[in-house]
């Protein structure tokens, strides 16, 4: 099945991630992306923490398509398994 978007869960500035969920069919599957990869997909200065949702939310269909190619995969990391995004994932 097709991924689709999901929800914005939050920015936990401890872990330097973003948490964000996507869902398949009516499984929902969690997922993060670090902090230093949406900065990398930007190109520009580090965003502070209070405009994490908004940066999310201007790349999210470029971190849902590569969260979508790991989940194909089957790239999952954790307990309980999810998607993991790190800034290796956006280097072609």
């Amino acid at each position: 099945m097709t991924l689709t978007s999901g929800r914005y869960i939050g920015h936990e500035y401890d872990r330097m991630i973003v948490l964000f969920s996507m869902q398949d069919g009516a499984r929902e599957i969690a997922c993060a992306i670090s902090t230093s990869a949406m900065d990398y997909l930007e190109r520009g200065p580090q965003a502070r923490p209070e405009q994490r949702e908004a940066q999310f939310t201007r790349l999210r269909d470029r971190i849902e398509a590569r969260a979508a190619s790991k989940y194909r995969a089957t790239e999952f990391e954790g307990t309980p398994p999810g998607i993991v995004l790190r800034s290796i994932d956006f280097r072609t």
